[in-house]
Parts: C-alpha cells; structure tokens; sequence
C-alpha cells in the first residue's frame, strides 16, 4: 500500500488543520450547561459540551480545568465558540485563550444579564457562526498536518495480540511521515513502566515518563488504592477478557506505539505539543472519556481505539475509530466498530495488513466519514479533577 501524502481538511487561522467543522458552545461550569444547551437548541449545526465542574477550584486543579475548556476551543476541528459563564472574570479567560488561535469566539455572563438574555444574545451570534462555517472549504494538506491520538478500551487478550500492534503498525508506518501523535493512561502502564521509559527518545525524555509515572503511582494510586487496584486495573471486563494482571495489560497497552518509534516528550493533562512532529505521551487517567477529552483539548484532530470486550466510546469534537480484534465483539457489536481486524487471530491477515487498513480507514474519515460513534451520537465529554473544590 502506498502511504498517503496528504488529506482534505479545514485550514484554520493559526494554520492548524481539522477534519470537522464544529461549532461548539463552551460552558465555562456547570451553572452554565442550560443556557448553552438552550443556545444549541436554538440553532442546529452546533454543539454544546456540559460538564458538571467549574465552581471554586483551586491551583493545579483549576489549572487544569481552564487548560481543558481552552484548548478544547482551540482544537482545530472547532471553527468558532461561543462561551457561557456565570461571571465574566473566568468568561473572558477562556475568551482570551482561544481567541490567540485566531478564530471567532465570544463570551456571555449571566450574572447581570440573566438566562434570557444570555441565550438571545448567545443564539444570535451562534446563528452567524455556523453560517459562516458552513461556507468554510475543505483543501488539500500535506499528511505532516495531521495529529493522531491513541487510547484503548475494554481490553482483552485480543487487543494485545490484534488490534493493540495493528495501531502500532499505523505508528510506526506513519511517524517517519511527520504525523504528530499521542498515547496516555499514566497507571495502564505499570508493570511496564521500565520498558515504557527505554522508549523514551533520549534517557532524559525516557527519565521524564518515569518521573510522571513515579508521581501518578504516589500522588494518586497509592493514598487512595485499598489493598491493590482491584475492580479498576484491570477491568471486570478486561479480566472476563482474559486479562488477569494490570503487568499483562500494560504489555499489551505499549503495542500501540510501535516497534520503531520513540516518544519525544512527556506532557501534562490537555498541554499542547511544543517539541514538533513525533510521537508525545501524556500523562491522563485511562479512563477513556477523560482520556480523549485531554487528548482533544490538546488539539489531536482523529483518535484511534482500539477495543477487545467492546466500549462504546466517543467525543464530540475529535472523530474516535474504533477497532477490534475480537470476532465475538465484531459481530456483537458491530454497529460500534469502524474496522474489524479480527482476522488477524484467524490468520487471514498479518500486522503489515491490519495497519495499511487502518491507515486507509484513517484518511477516509479525515476526508469526511463518519465514524460508527460519530454517526450513533456518541459525544462523551469528560472533565479529568485533580482533588475536591474549595
């Protein structure tokens, strides 16, 4: 197969590229959620992302929350925001962060305006947006453009063997290219943890990894794990699946990133790669909405997952493909699953194979398919909290 050089998608401002063209309606906490699903109501062709958080966080957590909701404006599949907060203090942050990409973006308040008017106002400048957006063409752009990420979900023995290497294949085929990609889920690692920091690009890159993963196994695991991770890592499922220790899932988990490729940097939660094209991980939760909505606020454009048991998994600005290597999942659950490479395990088809249709099924939805969970509505939107609020 010969590898692609190029796709169609949407050049933005700052000279990103996205292969949709959404407008979302971005609320600042969760008082806000109504009227931006009002507003959304009120004029079809946008979207609105609630969320339940927002509300008297504080430092590294708050942190976080405004680094999300920016760069989620920020993505390039998102053409214009509009912004609904309760005041316009924290309003105008997330304003003032997206509109450094170029794009259109404006902010509401309720406090002192109330809901009426706020939706009015809202749905006014919504309407304009998504006209304009729809008069937006899509052109061809070198594939250097594209940004990947990778999660996996519901694993099982399956994704180790099939569909895990088959995103990998994809990696390894496309980063010589200059794809930019992404793969996270700091504690699905651990088991693995010393031969995830050799993939590192240099020691001090691969030192980094196990710094972040040192603190995950510290901050978060270890104060607040009963007697190990039971009933979370792994899974019920991963476990009816075949997996029985988090060490076997976290092997099968680094399939994703290759044979060949070195990851160049480590990121934090939703930070934006700074280090050019290459392969970054970041450091998130492996729960997978949380996961990809990072991912996404980071500004990857097509998200690859692969499943063993089956999840369902979608998010409302980057297109999420799912595939599988288990033929019960695939014919179960097929309404779910955007490639099938279940006959890998059969033998009907190799790694070289599976990735050369992966790579193709990749560029058919950068130039426009939908994909399954795109097409079921599936828009899981999920903020990742560091403690308590104030």
């Amino acid at each position: 197969m010969a590898l692609p050089k190029s796709f169609t998608g949407y050049r933005r401002e700052n000279g990103r590229v996205g292969i949709r063209n959404h407008v979302v309606i971005l609320p600042l906490d969760d008082l806000s959620n109504a009227a931006c699903e009002k507003i959304a109501n009120n004029v079809k062709g946008t979207i609105a992302l609630p969320h339940h958080y927002g509300r008297l966080q504080f430092g590294a957590d708050l942190d976080l929350h405004f680094r999300t909701l920016i760069g989620t404006g920020c993505n390039p599949n998102v053409a214009a925001v509009v912004v609904v907060g309760i005041e316009m203090g924290w309003t105008s942050r997330i304003v003032d962060g997206i509109a450094k990409t170029g794009k259109p973006v404006e902010g509401f308040a309720l406090e002192r305006n109330g809901e009426h008017k706020v939706v009015m106002e809202g749905s006014r400048i919504a309407q304009e947006y998504v006209q304009n957006a729809s008069e937006k063409q899509r052109e061809e752009c070198p594939i250097e453009d594209l940004w990947v990420s990778v999660k996996c979900g519901e694993s099982d023995t399956t994704s180790g063997l099939g569909s895990n290497p088959t995103v990998g294949n994809f990696i390894d085929k496309m980063d010589p290219l200059g794809i930019t990609s992404c793969f996270g889920e700091t504690s699905e690692i651990t088991g693995a943890e010393e031969v995830c920091k050799e993939r590192g690009a240099t020691p001090e890159v691969g030192q980094k990894f196990f710094d972040t993963w040192q603190a995950y196994m510290d901050e978060v695991i270890e104060p607040h794990k009963t007697s190990d991770l039971s009933d979370s890592q792994p899974t019920k499922g991963n476990i009816e699946g075949g997996l029985t220790t988090i060490e076997e899932k976290a092997f099968g988990n680094l399939e994703k990133i290759g044979k060949k490729t070195s990851y160049i940097d480590v990121l934090e939660p939703a930070e934006e790669p700074s280090k050019g094209a290459g392969l970054y991980f970041m450091d998130t939760s492996s729960a997978a909405a949380e996961c990809v909505t990072l991912q996404a606020a980071a500004g990857f454009a097509v998200h690859l997952f692969p499943t063993g048991q089956g999840n369902v998994i979608g998010n409302p600005i980057e297109p999420v493909i799912k595939l599988t290597a288990n033929p019960r999942t695939a014919r179960e659950m097929g309404e779910h699953v955007d490639l099938d490479v279940s006959g890998i395990l059969r033998r009907e088809m190799n790694f070289d194979e599976a990735g050369d249709r992966l790579i193709d099924i990749t560029m058919r939805t950068c130039n426009g398919r939908l994909t399954c969970a795109e097409a079921l509505g599936h828009r899981e939107f999920v903020m990742t909290k560091l403690y308590r609020s104030a």
